[in-house]
């Protein structure tokens, strides 16, 4: 093998090394209280662009749309200024005419009032009609999947309580249905991130299920408690405030179900930190009955809790 040429390589390597780290990016990931910095992955929007046109926030996406036209058109109007006389009845003269031509043949609107009159003026306008069409086909297909995706409007409590329940300690947490109309066969699933330690002293996040009383509603309506029973089986026998938050505890609550309306799937959740978890606390009635005589759910009580008076310290 070349000595020489393996020296070479192993150079060009090094020197390309910093240029690769370079395009690498760090990104903030927020999970509740915790916030974690990731490093060492390419940013790479043109490979991703689907995901990135989905997951960019509105005012953002308009921006880029609006800078992709007006970067667009100007650089036809360039093209078409470049030969001056190849479109014809140019108004206002110059490359701002050129440039409202090049608005027109992108929107494919023609006017009528200026045209090519030159090989060149029809063969670049002709491009930028193919150009012009598939970038309108991307933009509508996108904005439509932006529109028709399927988002839940699942309310979650602030906080979490935990309270006693015939006589057992209770974790519950409260969700509500904010779009008012029925899911059908919802379900949910409650899960616990926590640090762990193996006897070889590793150490690593573990996810533990908590079984709840009930996982599963089949006319998600309104309001939900999810409660899971501290008990000698659960995972959080033993468990306290000062536990959970010396091991980063963290409670994932998801929710599923299919909108009745629109025959969608939906899902979301929810993350709740330890110290987002009220103890001896419980939540403050939302549903009552008005001097109507009818039953009333009020909203502005959803993440209110109380304190129970005089209740003995939950035990798990």
């Amino acid at each position: 093998m070349d000595t020489g040429a393996t020296q070479a390589a192993t150079k060009a390597g090094q020197e390309r090394s910093p240029r690769r780290a370079s395009r690498q990016h760090s990104r903030r990931l927020v999970l509740s209280s915790r916030t974690i910095v990731t490093h060492g992955l390419q940013r790479k929007v043109f490979q991703d662009l689907y995901h990135s046109f989905m997951t960019i926030s509105w005012p953002e996406l308009i921006g880029w749309l609006a800078a992709y036209f007006f970067a667009f058109n100007l650089l036809f109007a360039f093209i078409f200024f470049l030969v001056p006389g190849c479109i014809t009845n140019l108004n206002p003269p110059g490359f701002w005419g050129n440039f409202f031509f090049s608005v027109e043949t992108f929107a494919t609107v023609g006017y009528g009032d200026m045209h090519p009159q030159t090989l060149y003026g029809h063969v670049f306008g002709a491009i930028e009609i193919f150009v012009g069409l598939l970038s309108v086909a991307l933009m509508t297909g996108g904005m439509f999947a932006r529109f028709s995706r399927p988002r839940a409007r699942f309310l979650f409590a602030r906080y979490g309580v935990v309270r006693p329940m015939d006589g057992r300690p209770t974790l519950m947490f409260r969700a509500a249905n904010a779009r008012q109309n029925i899911i059908m066969e919802a379900s949910a699933q409650l899960r616990l991130l926590r640090d762990a330690v193996t006897e070889e002293g590793y150490r690593y996040r573990r996810i533990v299920d908590l079984p709840l009383v009930r996982s599963q509603n089949p006319v998600f309506l309104l309001g939900w408690n999810l409660m899971h029973v501290l008990d000698a089986n659960s995972p959080l026998a033993g468990e306290t405030p000062e536990s959970l938050a010396r091991s980063n505890a963290v409670f994932l609550l998801s929710l599923s179900g299919t909108d009745e309306t629109t025959g969608q799937v939906l899902m979301t959740g929810h993350a709740y930190s330890s110290d987002a978890i009220r103890w001896n606390h419980a939540f403050r009635d939302v549903l009552h009955v008005g001097s109507d005589g009818l039953e009333h759910f009020d909203y502005d009580k959803f993440h209110l809790v109380d304190p129970l008076p005089g209740a003995p310290q939950a035990d798990p």
